[in-house]
């Protein structure tokens, strides 16, 4: 059986992993046949949002510990994740990418990347095994895989110039296709960047992880 490490940011939307996406991820690993493995930074978010007005809160919430929340528990320290134990990775989105795996969210193309992430998609990359990034994580494409390297986050041209300043070749990409570099072994999909409902960010989730096991 093939099995799939996920890196998860957070835990909500705004200041963490998308948990549609992280879910659906899991869901789709699943039904195709694969397992999978939880890991997330033991870093401090970068901010906590109040989900249901939006307001940011004065308190400190640690990345995996709110990670631990979709995993339901079942989840380690990103530093502890072994590349020879699988098969291929997937990173879902949410701001929690944009702001905790890095800084895109405030400095864009000038934007860094946390060290030990890079690392690990380094890692698997090195080994030549697959890495899917939904919705805003392929924002992080440019900092990890050579320039040039395909990557989708839809169609939204700022976020889509961005990206490409950062390295990567921005392709425009409807909420059920998927972007496919098959010499870099690198999928995307736009997920909630375009999708009006679950079963839209479902869509794209699923050819991305059918891709990715193929690819594996």
């Amino acid at each position: 059986m093939k099995k799939i490490a996920i890196i998860l940011s957070g835990c909500g939307v705004f200041d963490g992993a998308e948990i549609h996406e992280s879910v659906l991820t899991m869901l789709h690993i699943e039904q195709l046949g694969a397992s999978y493995e939880c890991f997330a930074p033991n870093i401090q978010q970068h901010h906590v949002l109040n989900h249901l007005t939006g307001e940011e809160q004065a308190q400190q919430r640690n990345v995996l510990e709110e990670a631990a929340r979709i995993a339901r528990g079942n989840i380690k320290d990103l530093s502890l994740l072994n590349v020879d134990e699988f098969h291929a990775l997937v990173l879902p989105g949410g701001f929690g990418v944009a702001k905790n795996l890095s800084s895109f969210a405030f400095e864009g193309a000038q934007s860094t990347i946390l060290e030990l992430l890079k690392q690990c998609c380094q890692s698997f990359a090195q080994q030549h095994k697959p890495i899917a990034y939904l919705c805003i994580a392929p924002a992080l494409i440019g900092h990890i895989h050579p320039q040039g390297t395909l990557a989708t986050i839809g169609n939204d041209e700022q976020t889509a110039a961005a990206t490409e300043q950062l390295g990567a070749k921005h392709v425009t990409c409807g909420v059920e296709e998927i972007v496919v570099d098959e010499q870099q072994k690198v999928i995307s999909t736009p997920a909630y960047m375009l999708a009006g409902s679950i079963t839209e960010a479902s869509s794209g989730i699923q050819k991305a992880i059918k891709a990715l096991l193929d690819m594996s």
